[in-house]
């Protein structure tokens, strides 16, 4: 059974991304977000892919909040996208919502075929 892959542009949802003020702004915290709970649709073949998802990132201003970023993650189950621009995609969208100092994102997605893909990228810029 293929699934029903949805267009990523109609299927993610970073409207439901919500933050909450950093209350020690200038006070260096690195927050680090990881799950093993990623989930989207390779566009080409329609199988899932499942991968483990970390988020590294220094406040400025505002802090990330976790049902809100859960439920951010869980609009990607059906998002026919690869795992190439799923990585890109959730930086940007992250990264507009916090607005943070600098902002790092590793996806490290399920062996598939006998092939390991890890992609890595950060905000702004390269440095990884």
């Amino acid at each position: 059974m293929i699934l029903d892959i949805c267009d990523p542009a109609a299927a993610v949802r970073p409207d439901v991304l919500e933050t909450f003020p950093y209350e020690y702004p200038g006070a260096p915290a690195t927050v680090e977000i990881t799950t093993d709970e990623f989930t989207a649709v390779c566009p080409w073949s329609g199988l899932p892919d499942f991968g483990t998802l970390t988020v590294r990132y220094l406040p400025r201003e505002r802090v990330l909040e976790l049902r809100s970023f859960k439920y951010y993650l869980l609009s990607y189950r059906t998002a026919g996208i690869y795992q190439e621009h799923a990585a890109n995609r959730l930086l940007g969208d992250l990264v507009r919502a916090c607005a943070p100092e600098w902002m790092e994102l590793e996806l490290d997605y399920r062996i598939r075929g006998g092939v390991h893909t890890v992609v890595r990228t950060r905000w702004p810029g390269p440095a990884l």
